[in-house]
């Protein structure tokens, strides 16, 4: 046996206490609660617009609010990491999450079903960081890879059942049934874990910066606020200017000031670790180039070809269950052979089914489309977790909170700026397509402008995607400069801090 297969196969069982396992376990059923969560309610969220007769604006805030509230708390996850024990943290997290679940199963206003959404995030926007940061802490290098392969399948398998259990449950109960069903899980967990998880901490005395807090909440908060309404209300409108506005300035504000803090609440130092700031750069292309097929095939299939939500979400579940098994795969190559030689290939599968979907018509057959859907995410998931575990591995154990919060902030950020530059690019190519249609058919019939305006719909889904196949091609590029990393020395990183920017 080599060297490396001792390093995989003989070390993890020696060195890792099954307790561990244990915790592990635990924290990702809490973490797959919390996702599972937000996917099976955006099936619902017409249900609720019937049932309190809110208009669709109103309805949003229900996202909006959680991705808000997500936005604001995650940048502070590396202080709560540093500050408190993980049964303490978990404890918290999965027991305001789960009065959040169950006041919003039993809401009798939409206003108290938003702000029990508000608390649901509040509990879930620890959980996610909190899991990745205990696996990091708590496994050698030399399989981290496997095991962050395992958190893959919390990622990609909620939102793989999410939309499917959610429209099966809507077809036979009413809406407030997608929280009772996780009331009693959560409740369960919660117990589970405050017998099972029994770790301590010492006392450690954190600093915490006020003025950082409201900079960080005021500005990742414009920002989020200023891009999801940019897709509905436009960028020139005044609230989406505003928000915009106000968000850029508190954030760059925030960040210089956490240069001159001797205990930054995010620690952007972090970016002076080249493999780290390319991972992060590469997983904001992909976060949006995963959003194309997300927000765009609902919107093909469902308003274009009538396909009922419930076979909406049944075409994209092969994909989703392809990219949650296949994490764990990755994760082992990855420890074995790296990143690169698993993001180029995938890249590359991903900017040839992406580019597919930019050449959309109306005779597509249902078949080919979960096809296409099902290879482009088996490309992806070879992506994400060698990018990311790869960057993370460079940087010292001591900035492992740091990044995992900056990891989690970046996706809320870049999700939220992707889909909206994509429906920007959707509905402008739309408008355009329309305009120059009516030019030409000045007199047209009532069914022939349906038709027209079916046509520019297609044509602004084609374009967006489009978009995003330009972004996953800079992608590409950019992965042609990973390279296999390991934590630096103490006097390697003291160099990299004290470098100027």
């Amino acid at each position: 046996m080599g060297e490396a297969e001792h390093l995989l196969d003989v070390h993890p069982q020696k060195k890792i206490p099954k307790s561990v396992y244990l915790i592990i376990g635990i924290m990702m059923i809490g973490a797959f609660l919390s996702m599972l969560n937000n996917t099976l309610l955006n099936v619902a969220l017409p249900s609720i617009m019937n049932y309190f007769e809110v208009s669709t604006s109103t309805v949003q805030w229900l996202t909006t609010g959680y991705m808000l509230v997500n936005g604001i708390l995650i940048p502070t996850s590396a202080y709560l990491l540093q500050k408190f024990s993980i049964r303490r943290l978990f404890l918290t997290a999965i027991f305001i999450f789960t009065l959040g679940t169950i006041t919003a199963g039993f809401a009798p206003t939409f206003s108290i079903l938003l702000v029990s959404r508000m608390i649901q995030a509040g509990g879930s926007a620890i959980l996610m960081p909190l899991l990745m940061n205990y696996m990091l802490v708590s496994f050698p290098i030399e399989i981290r890879g496997r095991v962050m392969g395992m958190m893959g399948l919390v990622m990609f398998f909620a939102p793989a059942i999410g939309p499917t259990l959610s429209g099966w449950i809507l077809e036979h109960y009413d809406w407030e049934m997608l929280f009772h069903l996780l009331s009693p899980i959560g409740i369960l967990i919660f117990i589970i874990g405050f017998i099972f998880i029994q770790d301590k901490k010492e006392k450690t005395v954190v600093p915490l910066d006020k003025i950082s807090i409201l900079l960080s909440s005021l500005g990742f908060g414009g920002v989020l606020y200023g891009c999801s309404s940019a897709g509905s209300l436009g960028w020139g409108h005044w609230e989406v200017v505003v928000s915009l506005t106000v968000g850029i300035i508190c954030l760059l504000i925030f960040i210089f000031r956490q240069f001159r803090l001797e205990t930054p609440l995010l620690e952007f130092r972090v970016f002076k670790y080249p493999m780290f700031s390319l991972s992060m750069v590469i997983n904001a292309i992909f976060s949006t180039v995963l959003f194309s097929g997300m927000i765009l095939m609902p919107i093909y299939v469902q308003n274009l070809r009538g396909v009922s939500p419930m076979d909406s979400g049944l075409l994209m579940l092969p994909g989703a269950i392809v990219m949650g098994l296949m994490s764990p795969i990755v994760g082992r190559l990855f420890d074995k052979i790296g990143a690169r030689i698993l993001t180029i290939p995938g890249l590359i599968i991903t900017v040839v089914t992406t580019y597919l979907f930019s050449q959309l018509d109306f005779e597509a057959s249902y078949g080919y489309l979960m096809m296409i859907y099902t290879i482009r995410m088996f490309g992806m998931s070879l992506i994400m977790m060698p990018v990311v575990t790869n960057g993370i591995n460079q940087l010292p154990k001591r900035l492992n909170p740091h990044a995992t919060a900056i990891n989690s902030t970046l996706q809320q950020v870049a999700g939220a700026v992707g889909s909206a530059f994509l429906i920007t690019v959707m509905s402008m190519s739309t408008k355009n397509e329309i305009a120059e249609s009516m030019q030409q058919n000045a007199n047209a019939s009532q069914e022939t402008i349906q038709q027209l305006t079916a046509l520019a719909t297609l044509h602004g889904i084609n374009s967006a995607f489009f978009a995003a196949t330009i972004l996953a091609v800079v992608a590409v590029g950019l992965a042609c400069f990973i390279k296999r990393t390991t934590p630096i020395t103490a006097s390697v990183e003291e160099q990299i801090m004290n470098r100027k920017i």
